[in-house]
């Protein structure tokens, strides 16, 4: 996942918001969300290559979602999948700060990451380029390939524009999300960030939804937990395009 945005206690209808696009190669094998067979409390797509997961959520609330850190000059060729880090909190019980804790011990095994994990509306953020174990405030959050809330260029306009839905919109229509997340407006050159993969791909990779050859937006996906503690996920699988999609809609109550 590359673009992660969390409105917490921002909205009168719902606890937590959350609105994230997925970019990846096209040619990755990927299942959509679903609940998972072997884990049939957990909803969430899948990675088919390394079996993890970029987003997801349970039925007792736990929340998970990654983005990579975009660090071409340390990357490290048989490092484990990051995905995995998503899927062992999903599957496990420990609280948020104790997983995130322990994972700190072997977090340099990794490729750079930035991973948010929680159980309701209680995220904390995490990232091994950054410095320790935060605790997601209420406010509206961005996340990209950098760490949380640097104002990218996309980060930027993501955020205006999610605060501009929620103050406008108090019935809140999941479409407004969507056609957030498709937004492919490329910024200025010298608006954009140096991370070390040239200007042209550094344009490729600036807007809200990616399109290129090879890689771009696979899926968007939008989150929503009211107030009184229904969940409503929904995924929209892009095929070729952002007007060539599938949309999934699930609902549930967290169960206590």
């Amino acid at each position: 996942m590359c673009l992660l945005l969390l409105a917490l206690e921002v909205h009168p209808a719902y606890k937590l918001i959350i609105a994230a696009n997925r970019d990846e190669f096209y040619e990755r094998p990927t299942a959509p969300a679903m609940f998972w067979d072997e884990h049939p409390d957990i909803l969430a797509g899948r990675d088919l290559r390394a079996g993890g997961t970029w987003f997801g959520i349970t039925r007792k609330g736990r929340i998970g979602a990654i983005t990579n850190y975009r660090d071409p000059a340390a990357l490290k060729s048989a490092a484990p999948s990051r995905g995995r880090l998503v899927s062992d909190f999903l599957t496990g019980d420990e609280e948020p700060e104790a997983y995130l804790n322990r994972l700190i011990v072997s977090a340099g095994d990794y490729n750079g990451f930035n991973l948010v994990v929680g159980v309701r509306d209680r995220l904390c953020w995490y990232s091994n380029r950054g410095h320790g174990i935060r605790r997601i405030l209420p406010g509206i959050h961005g996340l990209s390939n950098h760490l949380l809330n640097t104002p990218w260029p996309k980060i930027s306009r993501a955020k205006a524009a999610l605060k501009d839905i929620l103050s406008n919109d108090p019935v809140l229509s999941p479409e407004l999300l969507f056609d957030m997340l498709l937004d492919r407006s490329i910024p200025a050159d010298d608006a954009l960030p140096d991370t070390g993969v040239g200007i042209e791909l550094e344009r490729i990779l600036s807007p809200i939804f990616i399109a290129s050859p090879v890689y771009g937006t696979r899926s968007s996906t939008i989150l929503l937990i009211d107030r009184q503690h229904v969940v409503t996920f929904m995924e929209r699988t892009h095929n070729s395009g952002p007007d060539q999609h599938m949309d999934a809609t699930f609902q549930f109550m967290v169960e206590e």
